[in-house]
């Protein structure tokens, strides 16, 4: 008797998915859909858009699902799939202007009620580029030199897009934060 589809592993699903198992692509798709739309959002998409991509790079994914061989899990190789295919298609919309806008400064943090910030709306006060960096990074797993390459973009210029993207995060989503925006946290 078959494993049922939410007892199997992923690497298992790609595997049948890989030989034209469509009901076992669909159960990864089930498990990982969210994750690859909410970093979609997280680098800028929006509504549509994000669901847009996501269903593109699944369909990706099912055709070259053969390549899939287990050394990462699936959700980080799909949503490797996602990061690019978002970046082609900002990429066609206009060129990339790698540089900071002019005026951009570092905006105190915004707590909700709890005194909690909200990571998505923390990753809106980051300039464009320092998003897609910070997200391709640690949304989607690329490396430095993967995310220069897909952005095409000096290696230099990415990494210090990522590390001015997490000093951002970190000041605006730090509990201790005071009122001049540095923490009060010593250690």
């Amino acid at each position: 008797m078959a494993k049922a589809l939410m007892d199997q592993h992923d690497v298992e699903l790609a595997a049948q998915a890989a030989a034209g198992g469509r009901r076992e692509f669909g159960e990864l798709v089930r498990r990982h859909g969210s994750a690859v739309r909410s970093l979609l959002r997280r680098m800028g998409a929006q509504g549509a858009e994000a669901d847009d991509v996501a269903q593109d790079a699944f369909l990706q994914a099912f055709e070259k699902c053969a390549e899939f061989r287990g050394e990462g899990t699936f959700a980080a190789w799909v949503k490797r799939i996602a990061a690019r295919l978002y970046l082609k298609r900002k990429a066609k919309d206009a060129r990339y202007v790698a540089e900071i806008e002019p005026g951009e400064e570092d905006v105190a943090p915004a707590p909700d009620q709890a005194g909690l910030v909200d990571l998505d709306e923390a990753l809106k006060a980051l300039s464009e580029v320092e998003r897609l960096c910070v997200s391709l990074c640690h949304g989607a797993g690329l490396s430095h030199p993967e995310i220069a390459t897909a952005m095409n973009l000096p290696l230099g210029t990415v990494k210090s897009h990522v590390k001015r993207g997490l000093d951002k995060l970190r000041a605006r989503l730090s509990p201790d934060v005071g009122q001049s925006g540095r923490s009060t946290h010593v250690g």
